[in-house]
């Protein structure tokens, strides 16, 4: 709609149905977006083999120097 609050009169962008200055442009992230994904970093099976490395860490650093 334009100000006077008829229809807009520019043509929709190609496979859109809105002009490019009523939304048109910019379609969103990509599909597929690898951004998005989620990479496991934080899960419990992950933090829980941090908490395992950590601790041997600390074995081995408390260990006596012949």
């Amino acid at each position: 709609m334009t100000r006077k609050g008829t229809a807009c009169q520019s043509p929709a962008v190609k496979g859109r149905k809105r002009c490019r200055m009523h939304g048109g442009t910019n379609p969103g992230a990509p599909r597929g977006n690898q951004n998005a994904r989620k990479h496991g970093g934080y899960s419990a099976k992950t933090l829980e083999a941090v908490r395992y490395v950590k601790a041997i860490a600390r074995l081995v650093r408390d260990v006596p120097q012949a």
